[in-house]
């Protein structure tokens, strides 16, 4: 038995003993069954039980319920297990909540919560963003008062890291990238007998949108995940925090010396990615349409207008601007565990990547009204 009943005169003493316990449903349900003690006067002495979880307590408190409704009238001896109070507080939680809606009530509340959880959402974000943004502005025009601030060794070391190191890369891919145009155009072109205009589809699209924007998307990729998962690794080992407890502006010191580097080292990639393009162009040109190179680049000069070349270059300082701040801001985002980490270096990089492509259209839109 789990329990032990005295009885005097109109009162019942149950002294409740063992384990109350998952392990013990069925010994618990039918020693309870046996109990009916309507009208009378019960006390609850708790203290031989040696396990009492959240089943035991819940069938408990049941049978407790019931003799209520019955006329029973109970006492506790001793101290109230916590867990009826647990209990309690859960069941008055649930009678406070409202009556439940019908289906269609109910699908349009979750739409209508879903719409107003993301428009909060997204306000939160867009007042972080802005002051974000407007941090990074006050500090680099406090950094370019003095070179102290300015910390140009770090500069040094994030354009050799972001510039530099990634010159192999971007001149790979900007040289395949040619080939493959300059052939497929070839293809077509040739049906026609104008192979000539090859040049000119290779000169123009490389200069124009494809070297600033492989190479825009390639940085994104390597250097923007970098910043965030470097500023991200230092949030998680509290490293920002040792940089404020000392006084330091750690904007001045992480994102800022970032930011101006990639913004100089883009420009200089975007170069490099032009001139491998044009060799790839051009060394498919010789092998498959015999355009030797002394006629190729007096075909380049021809099909070029003068803003060809800058219409792709001034594209890049602000592709560099985008890159390095969603990547620094996605970095101090990071709170508590490796997992955001991956998700906000992920985040980082594809908002970088659409951020490129989307402001690349808006310079063509201008390009186009500006006849540039």
């Amino acid at each position: 038995m789990l329990f032990e009943s005295e009885r005097s005169g109109d009162g019942l003493t149950l002294r409740l003993r063992g384990g109350w316990c998952i392990d013990n449903l069925r010994e618990i349900e039918s020693s309870l069954a046996q109990l009916n003690e309507q009208g009378r006067h019960v006390k609850l002495d708790f203290s031989g039980i040696e396990t009492l979880d959240l089943s035991g307590a819940w069938l408990l408190r049941n049978w407790l319920e019931r003799a209520k409704h019955a006329g029973g009238r109970f006492e506790v001896v001793g101290e109230r297990p916590a867990h009826f109070a647990f209990l309690d507080e859960l069941l008055e939680h649930k009678a406070a909540q409202p009556g439940e809606p019908a289906p269609g009530a109910t699908s349009l509340r979750d739409a209508v919560v879903w719409i107003g959880r993301g428009a909060v959402q997204q306000g939160i974000q867009t007042r972080d963003a802005v002051g974000f943004f407007g941090r990074i502005a006050a500090t680099m025009l406090r950094s370019m008062r003095s070179a102290h601030h300015l910390r140009l060794p770090s500069v040094v070391r994030h354009i050799y890291e972001t510039g530099i190191q990634a010159i192999p890369i971007v001149s790979l891919i900007a040289f395949l990238i040619s080939v493959i145009v300059a052939y497929l155009g070839a293809q077509q072109l040739q049906t026609f007998g104008a192979e000539i205009f090859t040049v000119d589809l290779v000169a123009i699209s490389v200069l124009r949108e494809m070297g600033v924007l492989l190479t825009s998307i390639i940085v994104a990729g390597r250097s923007g995940s970098a910043f965030a998962a470097e500023i991200g690794v230092m949030r998680l080992n509290d490293e920002i925090d040792a940089l404020q407890s000392m006084g330091v502006d750690f904007y001045e010191v992480l994102v800022v010396p970032r930011l101006i580097g990639l913004v100089i080292a883009l420009p200089l990639l975007t170069i490099i990615a032009d001139a491998m393009g044009l060799a790839g162009g051009a060394l498919l040109s010789s092998l498959l349409l015999d355009i030797q190179l002394s006629q190729f680049i007096p075909r380049v000069q021809d099909a070029l207008a003068p803003t060809t070349f800058w219409a792709g270059l001034i594209k890049a300082p602000v592709f560099a601007m985008l890159i390095a701040l969603v990547g620094t801001y996605r970095g101090m985002q990071v709170r508590d565990s490796s997992r955001e980490l991956g998700r906000l270096t992920t985040l980082a990089v594809v908002q970088s990547i659409f951020l490129v492509i989307f402001a690349d259209a808006i310079f063509a839109v201008v390009f186009v009204e500006l006849d540039f």
